[in-house]
């Protein structure tokens, strides 16, 4: 007679993720969804960018007549917002990979704002929008990160030194280039840009950028089709 163990194992293996996606308040779909989609075309753009040229997205390019911000970055939109890509997280914000080594995909500002850089901020600026264009009256923050190499060693424009405040900058400036400093020096992450929209915190910065509850889906601003249940390539399907 078989042993069932193994069938015990998997179902005792379901029945934890399932406990804990009701915990974290995430469907097991969602977990399954991104890892059986999303990561293996991931693992295809990193492999041969070129063979898929129809998945990348211009910097600068605007998806949709009217939508307020141009794209920051070029490249293929690999993870969205609402995406759990780690048991119980939730990503704040759209991840785009240029298919190019650190320090040579361009990253522009998506929206005109003041931008600032916290004299601790390695890969990271943030421009505060005055006047949400699509929730008028209230400022919010297009936040970027990743610029720059494994090391920690900076690839944000030299214009935006540490330290620097409210300096106003227009869409379309040049704000650095992705690279792939994951926060923990010479543990590197893919190449790209992590591009969210964060809360102000009604004291003129910007709310914790790490809980997605702070950040809003970039899909509205952008003009594209984005969110965390879309499971189709997110392209351009028109623009200015």
């Amino acid at each position: 007679m078989k042993k069932p163990l193994p069938a015990l194992g998997l179902l005792l293996l379901l029945g934890i993720l399932a406990l804990a996606a009701f915990l974290f308040g995430r469907p097991l779909s969602r977990w399954a969804r991104t890892l059986s989609l999303r990561s293996p075309r991931l693992r295809e753009w990193f492999h041969n960018s070129a063979a898929h040229p129809d998945w990348r997205i211009q910097a600068g390019q605007r998806c949709a007549s009217g939508a307020p911000f141009i794209f920051p970055t070029t490249g293929y939109v690999g993870f969205l917002w609402d995406d759990s890509f780690r048991l119980g997280q939730a990503h704040q914000g759209i991840d785009i990979f240029g298919g190019q080594t650190p320090g040579e995909t361009p990253i522009i500002a998506a929206a005109s704002g003041y931008l600032t850089r916290r004299p601790d901020w390695k890969s990271t600026v943030a421009i505060r929008l005055p006047d949400d264009p699509l929730h008028p009256g209230r400022p919010l923050w297009t936040y970027y990160t990743h610029i720059a190499w494994a090391d920690g060693s900076s690839l944000i424009d030299p214009a935006f030194p540490p330290g620097v405040e409210n300096l106003w900058v227009e869409a379309g400036t040049l704000l650095g280039y992705q690279g792939n400093y994951s926060g923990s020096p010479n543990n590197p992450t893919g190449v790209h840009l992590h591009f969210s929209l964060v809360l102000d915190d009604g004291a003129g910065f910007l709310r914790n950028e790490l809980d997605i509850r702070n950040t809003l889906d970039p899909s509205p601003y952008l003009g594209l089709s984005l969110n965390g249940a879309n499971d189709a390539v997110p392209t351009c399907p028109s623009g200015d």
